[in-house]
């Protein structure tokens, strides 16, 4: 099981963990997932529907390994427009509870100029940590 790290006195973050630790099991690392289908196409140039077809990319992959939405335990998000980031919050926070719930991962934004794919605006890569079988 995975522990919630928050220091005493903190503010609570919102929609993130300061830290997990975890003492057991099989960590799974997702590459840098983007908002494209399955045939690594975009549907869409909104960022809020691309952050949520990014995030079930990432559920996908877990799953290969046998892994949830709930054994996340890092994830790092890679955005090429913070103004239409912060505009798109309340579409990626519907996205984030209908994909993942309510279980936030210690998580970093980072804001870049560009990334890799024409056309993509967020990508995001996570690391889960699998519980041993009981």
């Amino acid at each position: 099981m995975n522990e919630i790290l928050h220091p005493a006195g903190w503010s609570p973050p919102i929609g993130y963990s300061n830290g997990i630790a975890t003492a057991q099991g099989r960590i799974v690392f997702v590459a840098g997932q983007i908002g494209w289908n399955a045939q690594q196409r975009f549907e869409t140039s909104d960022l809020a529907q691309q952050f949520e077809k990014a995030l079930e990319n990432i559920v996908a992959v877990l799953a290969e390994a046998g892994a949830r939405p709930e054994h996340i335990c890092r994830m790092t998000a890679y955005c090429t427009d913070k103004p239409e980031y912060l505009a798109a919050r309340g579409g990626i926070g519907r996205a984030w509870r209908r994909i993942i719930g309510k279980h936030f991962p210690a998580m970093t934004m980072v804001f870049v100029t560009a990334l890799l794919d024409e056309g993509a605006k967020i990508e995001l890569e996570a690391t889960a940590v699998v519980p041993p079988p009981a």
